[in-house]
């Protein structure tokens, strides 16, 4: 429907529009009262084309009743201060049904081509050895998972990449507050994975402490930074590698449970060689330059800030080792885009960062984009945490769990194993949605009671809302009333007349957005559009469940037509969570 009405709008002032570099659009508002689809393209063009905006939208929506195919709208009218609002006619609107209906029950609709042949790197989660997996990385996961599934969508092959830094200060300070307790070493080494991480967190955090306030300890630990680069100590080669193979071990269990494949992890110190060699080729070029023992790009004259990339003491830093990662990406992958998400405090570093890249390897200028993320805070101020200063990933899942047994336990009729994995990935699925519903720069406020509910805008809602169409198709197989499928019963066609009440044209209408939906969250690297589209649709889906006879039908044509257009909204809502990370739940 979308599309015929964008093609309309060319056909109208695509020329002026195109010259005038005004892209013709359309948005779907958010109150019936404006239209299924409404364009305020009267209002860009009035001014290059020397009228009012209202008068335009009265020629625009006057033209489009004239130039579209009969019983397309049921009316266009402009409305002020100069849109065009469109209403479809319920046959228009039938006809839609049926091509959805027809294309596989819904499993193919949607699917875009925008990014078709590509090759597109996508790197997020981004855990660092020594340290633990907190709820930060949590959120670039969940939001760096839906990027590269929105992206696959639209045709991309995407290659979902993880950096860890395995070398740096932070695991200096760890390693020296693990050899503050090095007697404790053997018997931890006993002990369960989960008491040996332990004892590297709080190691991190004890060593964390020392060098902000000792000044000797800092002395100790920038010394020792420089010892686990040049590996230069047996002993502490020995304790660096113990503390490495335990954190990627957990790491590689958390992607597991998050249902994240990486095709590859890399790590800083993979990268360093290639990182002192682009900065050697930087200062050949007087891209970077000496200063102070150091060497620094100087970013003034591009309007951006000076920064480090090797010390004084010799020792590469982040940006350094940033850019051998960028090499060695290159070399590992031929890409089309790379992109990068991390937590907003790196703003500044990648602007200045990825400057160096374009004038250091011109034929990457411009292929790797940065996207941020904010913070994830709690409504209530505070998450109980094991040390009181980090919230892991898991200390999040297992309160939300806690939390949602009860209420699982309450509408579930599975038994406890089924129920405890269910527990499972609602829980998870709540704090992927919560995360993505916000545009991914903002600060995320994690709302226990709201990003629980069964009832509003939450992850479980949209479950909840699979589940109960699954089990309407469910009893219609055990009623004999026939099983729904793409090549038995009557065709999309013989049934799109029966598809004629309020709630089920509205839930045609909110089907027919998906692809747009998709294509767009993809294109804008921003997940929480299709999160709001999802919500639409489990709202138009539990509108029609609860207002319209569907079994108890007792005409057989318009029974079956329920019963295709639960299969449909069931596939294209599960294809909606899918792309969310979330797991859709045949049973709750």
């Amino acid at each position: 429907m979308k599309d015929d009405i964008i093609a309309i709008l060319h056909g109208i002032l695509g020329k002026e529009a195109a010259d005038a570099g005004i892209p013709v659009e359309l948005s779907v508002p958010d109150e019936p009262a404006f239209g299924h689809f409404s364009t305020n393209i009267a209002m860009r063009l009035a001014k290059p084309k020397g009228v009012t905006p209202m008068a335009l939208a009265e020629d625009i929506a006057r033209e489009a009743l004239h130039r579209a195919p009969e019983g397309l709208f049921e009316k266009v009218e402009p409305a002020t201060p100069g849109f065009v609002n469109f209403w479809m006619s319920p046959r228009a609107i039938q006809q839609a049904f049926a091509r959805i209906a027809k294309d596989d029950l819904g499993k193919r609709f949607g699917r875009g081509n925008a990014r078709a042949g590509a090759t597109v790197l996508v790197e997020f989660t981004d855990p660092n050895p020594f340290k633990e997996f907190h709820i930060g990385h949590l959120m670039s996961n969940a939001i760096g998972e839906s990027m590269a599934r929105l992206i696959e969508f639209q045709g991309a092959e995407v290659k979902r990449l993880s950096y860890g830094g395995d070398v740096g200060l932070h695991v200096a300070k760890a390693m020296f507050g693990a050899l503050q307790r090095r007697n404790d070493i053997p018997a931890v080494r006993e002990e369960s994975e989960s008491a040996q991480l332990a004892f590297w967190a709080a190691a991190y955090v004890d060593g964390s402490a020392r060098y902000e306030e000792d000044p000797r300890a800092r002395e100790e630990i920038d010394v020792l930074n420089r010892t686990i680069f040049d590996h230069a100590d047996p002993e502490i080669e020995a304790l660096y590698a113990w503390g490495r193979e335990v954190s990627i071990a957990k790491f590689k269990e958390l992607f597991l449970r998050l249902d994240t494949d990486f095709v590859r992890n890399y790590w800083e110190s993979e990268v360093v060689e290639d990182g002192l060699k682009a900065v050697e080729e930087g200062i050949a070029k007087g891209i970077l330059e000496h200063s102070e023992g150091a060497v620094v790009f100087k970013g003034e004259s591009y309007g951006l800030h000076t920064r480090v990339f090797v010390n004084s003491r010799g020792v590469p830093t982040y940006e350094a080792k940033e850019l051998g990662l960028t090499v060695r990406k290159r070399r590992d992958f031929a890409f089309d885009a790379s992109i990068v998400l991390t937590g907003n405090e790196q703003n500044d570093y990648f602007k200045v960062l990825l400057k160096v890249v374009d004038l250091l390897i011109p034929d990457l200028a411009g292929k790797t984009t940065h996207v941020s993320h904010g913070m994830l805070r709690f409504a209530s101020g505070k998450m109980s945490s094991r040390k009181g200063n980090v919230i892991t990933a898991e200390a999040l899942l297992a309160q939300v769990s806690e939390r949602l047994r009860g209420k699982v336990s309450e509408r579930s009729m599975l038994a406890d194993a089924d129920r405890d994995e269910a527990t499972e990935a609602i829980a998870l699925g709540a704090v992927r949605y919560s995360i993505l519903k916000q545009n991914p720069g903002q600060d995320i406020v994690f709302d226990f009671e709201k990003s629980l509910s069964f009832d509003g805008d939450a992850g479980p809602y949209l479950q909840y809302a699979y589940a109960r169409l699954q089990s309407v198709r469910r009893k219609a197989e055990e009623a004999g009333a026939g099983k729904v499928s793409a090549t038995g019963g009557a065709a999309p066609e013989g049934l799109q007349a029966f598809i004629a009440t309020d709630a089920e044209l509205a839930l045609v209408r909110r089907l027919a957005e998906f692809p747009d939906a998709a294509a767009r969250a993809a294109e804008r690297l921003a997940p929480s559009g299709l999160a709001a589209y999802c919500y639409r649709l489990a709202v138009a889906a539990n509108k029609f469940y609860e207002t319209t006879p569907i079994l108890k039908d007792e005409d057989a044509m318009r029974r079956e037509a329920r019963l295709r257009l639960i299969e449909v909204t069931a596939h294209v809502l599960a294809s909606g969570l899918r792309l969310l990370g979330i797991r859709a739940l045949e049973r709750i």
